[in-house]
């Protein structure tokens, strides 16, 4: 998952640090050597990875943005300016709107707080900011935390473990953390008398942050060792008087093979590349909790089964349908991002075998030829039963919508007396919306926008178009007529249209 590198760069940061060996550095110096360890890593074991870069003080500024070339970042870590005070939330109010703009709402997003345990002084302190939080008015700008998009928080403090500061600080922390939403960490070195403290610090983190998912892809006798990336998360699924947390498995196993248009883009928790892992260096770290993704595959000499799935599932447009878990399932299919390239991808479902309301119960999916020529048809299935309406039903998500289906009404209402069935029906429809969301606001409103319209009629409008307006606008503001089953009926006039 994306992390953004939030690094601290106000005047506390500059101040000496007078190691073991008798040289003396900054706080600022240990953090960068430990960022660029923490990056180092990631070039090895993690380098799909995207990483973004932003310094704070009392402003931020996005010095680079979600790369995957870390060696950029550690250029610009060199150019990096000392300014005034800290100002945490600040500095997540930019963040927010850096992910959001890069990955939206749904993305998972870590974050790694890069400080010296100062949270600083006055209004723009943190404990100022967390104290106001639950206080403030519309008109100023709200707590940023918890963000839009899940996010996971880290704070290391380049600071010692005994210092005064710390001792304050880390509750202050620790509220962050929790008002993030999901389980984070603090990270402090006991000393700062050496630096390989801190490197040793960072290179522990980046190793709990992304430990690489190792497991077996199988199909019959076919199988292959693989490596998600991102690695999954652990999914809680809560119901009413449960809660449950799912783990996918180490041995992913193919049920069999659909159509991709069948499957469609039903609701999924999270989507990973697949990668093969080469067998040899797979037993070569058999001891250890990571694998090298360098060593690439050889696909000219060496047999792969993901290489073979994932040629035959290109070709014949299909995806396979796989278990992840017990009573959990995903797909695996061919997804590419330009014209020359494609990966082998899996998209992990809710779990359940029902999650696909079109394709029913998972575990009762069969094969063709277990029916009649006859009786095959193609997914979604439609049911038997009449449906039992006849149009779309109103969704208001975005304003844009509400303000769309008024001006549909507001189109047909100028061409009256032509459009009175149009006009009726439009209205209508707009007006049980309202009701069935308790909207009484917009049947006043519309009513005031009926009459202004009629105000500005020409003197060659049509008189019917009067009378049509303001007959709906009284409608509209009769509280008796805000039963949702009622239908208002066009005015009955004297008037022809010409």
């Amino acid at each position: 998952m994306p992390t953004v590198i939030l690094l601290d760069v106000s005047l506390s940061m500059t101040r000496p640090v007078q190691l073991s060996d008798g040289t003396e550095t900054t706080r600022k110096q240990l953090a960068i050597s430990g960022i660029n360890t923490f990056l180092d890593h990631l070039s090895i074991h993690s380098k799909l990875e995207f990483i973004a870069l932003m310094a704070f003080s009392s402003l931020y500024e996005e010095r680079c943005p979600f790369t995957r070339d870390y060696s950029a970042i550690k250029a610009e870590l060199k150019n990096i300016e000392d300014y005034d005070k800290t100002c945490i939330e600040t500095a997540f109010h930019g963040l927010g709107q850096m992910v959001l703009g890069e990955w939206g709402n749904n993305t998972a997003c870590q974050i790694v707080l890069v400080t010296d345990g100062s949270t600083g002084i006055g209004s723009m302190s943190l404990k100022d900011s967390l104290a106001t939080a639950a206080q403030r008015s519309p008109s100023q700008p709200q707590f940023p935390l918890p963000f839009p998009f899940p996010v996971k928080l880290h704070v290391v403090c380049v600071a010692g473990a005994n210092e005064p500061c710390v001792a304050k600080a880390k509750p202050l922390y620790q509220r962050l953390i929790d008002l993030s939403g999901y389980d984070g960490t603090i990270q402090i070195p006991e000393n700062l008398q050496t630096e390989g403290n801190v490197t040793a610090l960072f290179q522990k983190l980046a190793e709990d942050m992304y430990t690489s998912f190792k497991g077996t892809l199988r199909c019959g006798n076919l199988e292959s060792k693989i490596v998600l990336s991102p690695a999954p998360l652990p999914f809680t699924k809560t119901t009413d008087f449960s809660t449950q947390t799912y783990n996918v498995s180490d041995l992913i196993e193919l049920c069999g093979f659909i159509a991709v248009a069948d499957i469609g883009s039903p609701m999924a928790i999270s989507r990973h590349l697949i990668l093969p892992t080469n067998t040899t260096a797979s037993q070569k770290e058999a001891n250890t909790n990571e694998i090298d993704l360098t060593d690439d595959v050889d696909e000219a000499s060496t047999p792969s089964f993901c290489v073979l799935l994932h040629g035959a599932l290109k070709v014949e447009n299909m995806a396979a349908l796989v278990t992840l878990g017990e009573n959990w399932f995903g797909f695996i299919y061919s997804w590419a991002d330009s014209k020359k390239k494609s990966n082998l991808m899996l998209t992990v479902l809710t779990p359940g075998s029902d999650v696909i309301p079109w394709l029913g119960d998972l575990n009762e999916l069969g094969t063709a030829d277990m029916y009649p020529p006859d009786q095959v048809g193609s997914f979604p299935i439609r049911p038997n039963e009449k449906r039992s309406y006849s149009q779309n039903g109103v969704v208001w998500i975005r304003q844009a919508g509400l303000q769309s289906d008024i001006q549909k009404i507001l189109r047909h209402a100028r061409k009256l007396p032509d459009k009175t069935q149009q006009f009726y029906k439009e209205l209508n429809r707009l007006r049980k919306a309202a009701v069935s969301l308790g909207f009484q606001d917009l049947l006043t409103g519309l009513a005031s926008i009926f009459e202004h319209e009629c105000m500005q009629l020409p003197g060659t409008a049509h008189p019917d178009s009067a009378l049509q307006l303001q007959h709906a606008a009284d409608m509209l503001r009769k509280s008796q007529n805000r039963d949702i089953k009622y239908i208002l009926m066009p005015l009955q006039t004297n008037y022809t249209a010409s």
